[in-house]
């Protein structure tokens, strides 16, 4: 079973950046990875997604441009690099994964695709 664990989540004015990180199981090598967050009070919604491989990516439009998701399989790490955050931004981050389909790295990550979950770092962006 697939254990994820994420951390670089904190406090940021807008404009600035942050890395999270989600330390993951060999298990999940080879497996879909993603990022998604949750506002309280809303659906959590994918944030990007990225094949076992690293390079198909997806990623929603409102980071797209913004955010970079990577992996490093050697280190069963995931990556997401947020640049020029904006308090829109500001929401529990969760990292995700789940055995690889065609659709990973295609399409926006959508919550029922993933069967793995972290517990969630913050991030809060203040103006």
């Amino acid at each position: 079973q697939a254990q994820l664990e994420e951390s670089g989540g904190g406090s940021v004015q807008a404009g600035g950046s942050l890395r999270l990180s989600c330390a993951a199981s060999a298990y999940t090598l080879g497996y879909c990875m993603g990022w998604f967050r949750q506002v309280p009070g809303e659906e959590r919604e994918g944030v990007a997604a990225v094949g076992p491989g690293g390079r198909n990516t997806y990623y929603a439009g409102s980071v797209k441009g913004r955010f970079t998701i990577s992996r490093d399989n050697a280190k069963n790490t995931l990556y997401l690099q947020m640049n020029s955050l904006e308090p829109e931004d500001t929401a529990m981050y969760y990292c995700a994964a789940d055995r690889y389909t065609p659709r990973c790295g295609v399409i926006l990550p959508r919550e029922a695709d993933f069967a793995y979950w972290g517990q969630g770092t913050q991030v809060t962006v203040s103006s």
